[in-house]
């Protein structure tokens, strides 16, 4: 008897990307340590005043990006790219928009501050501190204590073609 095979893409692709949107998922319900207080929430350029507009003391490593252009999604001209920040003390992630550019931010060590537009106090990170970027999130971040700060970010980049791949 013969035994007739179809070709099935493998299964581990479709599983990464259903995993990452379950994690985006549950991450996006839940309550954060480092969070605007909901009594404080305003809206968007109501709340912190537009901050430095160049980085300072401040590194930044593009550690992976995936071009999902190529990926099963096929989204077109974004990149799912993870990056390392390091802060040093006194430094300053400048001001910028994550309405073209969502983005989640894990705080390794240190404590830095986010100084956002739709909020009308800054705002604490710290360790161990996920914040989300989203649209209508404008703001900027400064370590304001005596220790580097290291923060992993993780975003859907706009290809290359638009933003220089160090875009805070």
């Amino acid at each position: 008897m013969n035994v007739i095979r179809l070709y099935r893409p493998p299964v581990w692709p479709r599983l990464v990307l259903a995993a990452a949107v379950v994690a985006t998922l549950g991450v996006a319900g839940a309550a954060f340590a480092g969070e605007c207080p909901a009594d404080k929430r305003v809206a968007d350029g109501k709340g912190q005043p537009m901050g430095p507009t160049a980085p300072s003391g401040v590194t930044d490593v593009v550690r992976a990006s995936t071009d999902l252009s190529k990926e099963p999604l096929a989204l077109q001209g974004r990149q799912f790219r993870l990056r390392q920040l390091e802060m040093q003390p006194g430094g300053v992630v400048p001001w910028h928009s994550h309405n073209e550019r969502p983005a989640m931010i894990y705080i390794v060590s240190g404590e830095v501050v986010e100084y956002s537009s739709s909020c009308a106090v800054p705002i604490t990170h710290r360790t161990g501190d996920v914040a989300l970027e989203k649209n209508g999130t404008s703001h900027w971040w400064k370590n304001t204590g005596t220790t580097k700060a290291v923060l992993i970010s993780v975003d859907l980049f706009p290809g290359a073609a638009k933003m220089d791949e160090h875009t805070m």
